[in-house]
């Protein structure tokens, strides 16, 4: 469960420790007080979406850390991660937000990734905002509701395999199939490109040596005048010696006293090793120039080569292995379609094969789903009359589809809100309150099923009131006794059940706006229900209805 939340610089809240405590927490205050920041700061601590607008005005960072206990250290986010809770149980999530964008995210002070983050937490702690009610209007999502309570993940996933194969050998028949005129169009193109790519017989490494011999052309005349010069300096002419010979003699004159001192004796070895170098450095020169050969015939072929090169890369790929790439996947689909006609035959084969494959994977996977409804159906009517909507009736309807990536179901819920009156789209007949109670016990039934600790309700009563918001309070008391409750409510009701009660608070201070949370005793509770209920003026009428209602509340917990 969620111990502590501890909050710096996030909007309005320059810092802020929230400690909450086993069973129903319930935060109340002023509209526009600081609940939904709050809430805002749980998400971000889960690895939520934020913005740098979240950062408190003249601050260059904010900071949340969320501190849970008694995590189970085989979480499927902790695990995969490499990550566990320490000895005692202890998880310590933290995520700091810079200016310039930038989020440090850490786990018991090791660092990890946004996305990680985002992994974990949901593990922990689930957020019920006030607009979950609306999603029940989305069809689209009553399906993934089903397959999530009636845990089908094995069985969809026998079937998203058997649709892949399905998926696959559909696209590669598509790509086979073109009229007569089209694949006379493509064959003619592709044999025009193959042709063209194979006569200018290319091979990898060509470009560079291309260049190297072109630049070697191009500076002929220097190439020659260098080795040359190189070769007489070294070796000399008819008329005058070159290094060599001169370092022969140098050698010469030493050798008859390179015996009387050691200092003698190093020089002579050195003129003898320098000879021997200039030696095979003057032969290396010597056949460097002698291979030499210069035409401007070859060089007018090098260019004309690379401008061959240029023009084909333009068509083909930018390096001659690439254009090789090229020419070999232009012969495949060459051949593809030469034997494009054999191969649908072998295709429509595999594909019948698939067909029955996925019909028998759908099969499977209806039937899983209906076995899931029907036990949801009973789950969630129950949850209504806890609701008080015992006249309401809840239905999953299903219909037939084309095979899909997510089966072959269209799943609807249907609800009926009077008796008498048929089932009918919950998007055509609920009421705001009635969308809010249904997803309550929607939301009540999948927790049963997860090992998620902390259910957060921000605002889910809206368009809940009187002794439907007492049946709302109750059911959140029922379910914190299961799981730790946090909601943030607007209803004295729901206060009034919670175990543990914080008010949030606005205040100002040297023209700056500050928001801050206070635990709240059972006086100011009385202080707090009594605001609710009746706005700012307090009367003793309304203290003396909110001491019945926590004395009602308490009734009614010691009772569970």
């Amino acid at each position: 469960m969620l111990e502590l939340l501890h909050i710096e610089n996030i909007a309005v809240i320059e810092a802020a420790d929230i400690q909450f405590r086993p069973g129903f927490n319930a935060l109340t205050g002023e509209t526009g007080a600081g609940k939904s920041i709050v809430i805002d700061a749980m998400g971000a601590v889960l690895g939520g979406r934020t913005s740098r607008d979240l950062i408190r005005t003249g601050a260059a960072k904010a900071f949340v850390s969320a501190e849970f206990s008694a995590v189970p250290a085989e979480l499927p986010g902790l695990r995969e991660n490499g990550l566990a809770p320490d000895e005692d149980g202890n998880l310590l999530l933290q995520r700091e937000i810079s200016g310039d964008g930038k989020n440090a995210c850490r786990v018991n002070g090791r660092p990890i990734t946004v996305a990680q983050l985002r992994q974990i937490g949901g593990e922990l702690l689930n957020i019920h905002g006030q607009h979950d009610g609306a999603q029940l209007l989305d069809e689209e999502l009553h399906g993934a509701y089903l397959d999530r309570f009636g845990k089908t993940e094995a069985v969809l996933g026998d079937y998203q395999r058997a649709y892949g194969v399905l998926s696959d050998l559909r696209d590669q028949i598509r790509a086979l199939q073109m009229d007569e005129a089209e694949k006379a169009r493509r064959m003619d193109s592709l044999r025009f490109q193959i042709d063209e790519l194979e006569r200018a017989e290319l091979h990898p490494g060509e470009e560079e040596e291309l260049e190297a011999r072109r630049n070697l052309l191009r500076n002929g005349e220097k190439y020659l005048s260098a080795l040359s010069g190189a070769d007489y300096c070294l070796s000399g002419d008819d008329e005058s010696a070159g290094a060599v010979n001169q370092l022969r003699d140098a050698e010469e004159a030493l050798s008859g006293v390179r015996n009387l001192s050691e200092e003698l004796g190093d020089a002579y070895r050195r003129l003898g090793a320098l000879r021997s170098e200039a030696y095979d450095l003057a032969e290396t020169v010597r056949d460097l120039r002698g291979a030499f050969e210069f035409s401007p015939e070859e060089l007018d072929a090098a260019e004309s080569r690379a401008d061959q090169l240029y023009r084909l890369k333009k068509k083909y790929g930018a390096t001659v292995e690439e254009m090789l790439v090229y020419l070999d996947q232009r012969k495949a689909e060459l051949d593809a379609i030469e034997t494009a006609e054999d191969t649908l035959i072998l295709l429509e084969k595999k594909l019948g094969k698939a067909e029955a494959a996925v019909q028998k994977a759908g099969q499977a996977l209806t039937r899983a789903r209906k076995e899931a409804a029907a036990a949801l159906e009973g789950r969630i009517q129950k949850e209504l009359r806890d609701l008080d909507m015992n006249r309401v009736q809840f239905s999953i309807d299903f219909a037939e589809k084309a095979p899909a990536p997510d089966g072959c179901d269209v799943v609807r819920f249907l609800m009926s809100a009077n008796a008498g009156e048929a089932l009918k789209p919950i998007s055509k007949i609920a009421s705001g309150g009635e969308l809010a109670r249904i997803m309550l016990a929607l939301k009540n039934v999948l927790a049963e099923q997860e090992a998620i600790g902390t259910l957060v309700f921000d605002e889910v009563d809206t368009g809940v009131s009187g002794r439907a918001a007492q049946k709302v309070a109750e059911k959140l008391a029922q379910v914190s006794r299961r799981k730790q409750v946090l909601c943030v409510t607007h209803l004295p009701q729901l206060a009034a059940m919670a175990d543990t009660h914080f008010s949030v608070e606005k205040g100002e201070n040297k023209g700056r706006t500050f928001t801050h949370v206070v635990l709240l005793d059972r006086e100011r509770r009385k202080a707090e229900l009594a605001r609710i209920t009746g706005g700012s003026k307090v009367t003793e009428a309304l203290l003396a209805s909110a001491e019945e209602l926590l004395d009602a509340a308490e009734t009614y917990r010691k009772a569970l």
